[in-house]
Parts: C-alpha cells; structure tokens; sequence
C-alpha cells in the first residue's frame, strides 16, 4: 500500500465505514482549551498556524466551493488578521493553510472553510485539520479526522521517527477537552513533502 492508499484508507473510505460517531467542524472549537493545556502544563507553544487537509474533485462545482472559501477567508482577513493560502501537496493533496497568533481566530476560520465545504455538499472531501506546537524536542501536531470525527496527536522526530512516549503523554494530557481517537491505528503520520517542515509542506 502506498502513501496516497494508506492516507485515503485511514483518513478516507476506511475511517468513514469504521466510524463511531458523525464528525462535526465543531469538534474543532475543542482546541480553545487545548490551547491553554499545551502551553500551561506540558510546556508546548503554538505555532500560530493550522491547515485544513481536503482531496479535490476535478469539477467546476468544487471549484466554486474552493473559490468561496478563499473570499469568505479574505472578507474576514480585515476583522481577524487571519492570513491564508491554498496549496498542494507532493501527495496530491490539498491544503487551506491558516496563520494568526490568536487562536480563538485561527480556530474560528478554520471552522469557517470547513463548513463552507459541507454547505457546497464537499464535507466527504474533508480529511485533516491540523493544529501546530513545538516543545525544545521540536514539533508537535494534533490532528483532527473528518471521517472518524476525533483528535490524535502526530509527533514527529528526524528521519520519519514518531516520538510515541511523547504522543501518549499528549493523548493522556488533552483526554477530557478533545474528542481522541481510542484506536491507535488510525493516529497516521501527516509526513510533510521531500523538503518541507510541516504536513502542509
């Protein structure tokens, strides 16, 4: 199995036949505590940055989607000072990147893009929101399932390494305030493109 197979299988089709629950774009406004957690009590501070991770459809109806979810970022760019980008990814994905040193912002646009693909009748082309920290260790992601409709954490280390003591620690630190994903086969690595830093890279 390939990258783009195991990703579509764990993050796709697969997660979608094994959920549990709905997922719900309002899960995300569970990082508004977490937020606080990660920096108060397990020394991690955010990296003022998340990323929506969806796959696209070659059609001019999704285009319109993704075109409105870019002007309704930009109406708001004035009000909350979110910047954004849209960009793919080596693996064929595609990425709405946000960055604003208020999470309570950043987390709100993100709910925004999201839902706007929902109300286009695209939440099935929905796969990640990403969330971005870093520790003296390095970086530190929680990673948010469309299809299973719960958070894991994603802590990567040099040459594809996960550091897993680090991501049960964050597992055992936010269960409370997020919803986690209980089956650890579907905590899969978001690795970042030959080159870049972070999954959206």
């Amino acid at each position: 199995m390939g990258l783009l197979d195991g990703l579509r299988a764990i993050l796709g089709s697969r997660a979608e036949t094994d959920a549990g629950r709905d997922a719900d774009p309002d899960d995300l406004f569970g990082m508004s505590t977490a937020y606080l957690t990660m920096q108060a009590d397990l020394g991690y501070e955010s990296l003022d940055v998340g990323a929506l991770c969806f796959s696209g459809v070659d059609s001019a109806a999704f285009r319109d989607a993704v075109d409105e979810v870019e002007a309704i970022l930009e109406a708001g760019r004035e009000e909350t000072g979110t910047a954004f980008s849209v960009t793919s990814d080596d693996h064929g994905y595609h990425w709405v990147v946000l960055a604003d040193d208020d999470p309570e912002d950043l987390i709100t646009s993100m709910h925004f893009a999201a839902d706007t693909f929902i109300e286009h009748g695209y939440g099935s082309r929905l796969l990640a929101a990403v969330f971005a920290y870093e520790n003296r260790d390095g970086p530190a992601y929680w990673i948010y399932s469309f299809r299973r409709g719960r958070f894991y954490p994603f802590v990567p280390r040099s040459g594809r390494e996960r550091d897993s003591s680090a991501e049960f620690t964050l597992e055992s630190a936010l269960d409370g305030e997020l919803e986690i994903e209980r089956e650890k086969e579907y905590w899969y690595p978001l690795w970042p493109s030959e080159g870049g830093t972070h999954p959206w890279e």
